[in-house]
C-alpha cells in the first residue's frame, strides 16, 4: 500500500499565524477563546475565538475579490505552500478544501439574489481560492459537518493511495457569524462561560475562528517523519443533531481504523477528542472510547484553547497532534477538572512529556457523522 506522508502544515487562528506560534501558545495554556460583546452577533455577550476587528488576512487584498473566509484559507494556504516546495499547477497535485458554512454570513448583510447565490456556493469559493494560486486540477470541497476536516484528509490519502495524486493540498476554514451563533444558541449549546470537555460541569460549546493546510504527499522526499496511517467514517442514523446514545457506532470508526493500520488498543500512546463540552457529545465519546478497549489511553480536547471551529476543527486539531507527537508533549484539556462522563476515560488535564508514536483523532458531527484517523510518527 501507498505511504501517505504529512509533508508541511499551517494553522492560522487567533493564536498566531503560523503552527508553531500556536504551538507555543498551548504549551504556555494560552487560550484564544474571551468574552465577547458583539450587539451585531449576539443579543447577549458569549465566549468565542474569534478574530479581532475586519482585517485583511492577504496583502492587496480589497474585500470585494475574497470573503474574510476564502483570506483564512488563502492566508492558510500560502504559508503551508511555500514551505513544502510543492507546486499548485502540478498535474499530480489535488486541492481539497474542508468548511461547514463557507459564505454563509453574506446573507446577513447582502441582498439575495441570483449574484449572492453564486457568492455563497461552496464550489465558487474553492474555484477563487484555486486560482488565487493556481491550481491546475478542479478543487473538491468538503462539507460533512464537524467531521469535514478529518474526512478531507482521509479523502486526500485515499486519491494518493489510489495512484491519481501524489499531492493533496488539504486546507479548512470557517467563519463565526450571526447565523452561525444563532443556530447554536437555538438548542441552547453554547456554554455561559468557557467550555469544559469532559469535565462534570460542562454547559456547552465556545464557537471559534481559524484555518489550517494540510499537505499530504506520497513522495519520501517530502516526508515530515509522520505518516497517515488509516481512517474511517461512518453514520450512526441517530439523530439531526443529537449523537449516538450508546457510542457504537464511533466505536466502530475507531476499531476499523486500528485494523486498517494493523494496530490494537495497546498502539495508541494518545487520542485527540472531539471533545465539544456538551453533556452528549462528551459522553458518546466515551463510551465509543470504552467500547474501543481505550479507556486507560490519555485523551485530550483543544476546544478549550480553539473554541469550535467547525470545518477547520478536525485539521486545527490533527495538525496539533502531529507536534505533539513531534515534541513528545501531552497537552491538557483546558477546563477540565472533574470527570463528568459515566465511563472512566483517562482525560488529561497537565502538560507533561511523554513518548508517543500513535495517535488516534476522532469527530463526530450533526446528521450523525462520525470519523477516526491513526497518524504515526516514523522514527
Amino acid at each position: 500500500m501507498t505511504d501517505v506522508f504529512i509533508a508541511v502544515d499551517n494553522i492560522f487562528s487567533p493564536l498566531g499565524s503560523t503552527t508553531a506560534a500556536n504551538f507555543e501558545q498551548l504549551k504556555k495554556g494560552v487560550s484564544g477563546v474571551r468574552k465577547q460583546e458583539n450587539p451585531a452577533m449576539s443579543d447577549q455577550p458569549f465566549f468565542a475565538s474569534l478574530f479581532e476587528g475586519n482585517e485583511n488576512f492577504i496583502k492587496g487584498n480589497d474585500k470585494t475579490t475574497y470573503t474574510k473566509f476564502e483570506q483564512l484559507l488563502i492566508a492558510s494556504m500560502a504559508d503551508a505552500l511555500t514551505d513544502s516546495g510543492i507546486a499548485p499547477g502540478d498535474k499530480k497535485t489535488i486541492l481539497i478544501i474542508s468548511t461547514t458554512k463557507g459564505n454563509i454570513n453574506l446573507l446577513e448583510t447582502e441582498t439575495v439574489n441570483q449574484s449572492l447565490q453564486k457568492r455563497v456556493a461552496l464550489h465558487h469559493s474553492a474555484k477563487l481560492v484555486a486560482g488565487y494560486f493556481g491550481f491546475a486540477n478542479q478543487p473538491i470541497v468538503i462539507s460533512n459537518a464537524c467531521i469535514s476536516g478529518l474526512l478531507a484528509i482521509i479523502t486526500g490519502m485515499r486519491m494518493l493511495r489510489s495512484g491519481q495524486y501524489e499531492n493533496a493540498v488539504i486546507a479548512g476554514a470557517d467563519v463565526i457569524s450571526k447565523f452561525v451563533l444563532s443556530g447554536f444558541q437555538s438548542f441552547q449549546a453554547v456554554s455561559a462561560g468557557h467550555c469544559k470537555p469532559f469535565d462534570a460541569s460542562r454547559d456547552g460549546i465556545n464557537l471559534g475562528e481559524g484555518a489550517a493546510t494540510i499537505i499530504l504527499s506520497s513522495k519520501k522526499e517530502w516526508s515530515n517523519n509522520i505518516k497517515v496511517l488509516s481512517g474511517s467514517v461512518n453514520n450512526d442514523a441517530n439523530h439531526i443533531s443529537g449523537p449516538s446514545r450508546t457510542g457504537e457506532e464511533l466505536s466502530q470508526a475507531i476499531t476499523k481504523a486500528m485494523d486498517d493500520a494493523g494496530m490494537s488498543a495497546t498502539d495508541i500512546d494518545f487520542i485527540s477528542a472531539h471533545g465539544t463540552a456538551t453533556v452528549y457529545n462528551d459522553e458518546m465519546e466515551a463510551k465509543a472510547i470504552t467500547l474501543a478497549n481505550l479507556q486507560s489511553v490519555p485523551v485530550n480536547s483543544l476546544k478549550g484553547y480553539y473554541g469550535h471551529t467547525l470545518g477547520a476543527a478536525g485539521l486545527i486539531e490533527s495538525i496539533v497532534s502531529l507536534h505533539s507527537m513531534k515534541e513528545n508533549l501531552m497537552l491538557p484539556t483546558l477546563g477540565f477538572k472533574n470527570l463528568g462522563v459515566t465511563k472512566p476515560v483517562n482525560i488529561c488535564n497537565t502538560l507533561y512529556k511523554a513518548p508517543l508514536q500513535n495517535c488516534l483523532k476522532t469527530a463526530s458531527g450533526f446528521g450523525s457523522c462520525n470519523a477516526a484517523i491513526i497518524f504515526s510518527k516514523q522514527n
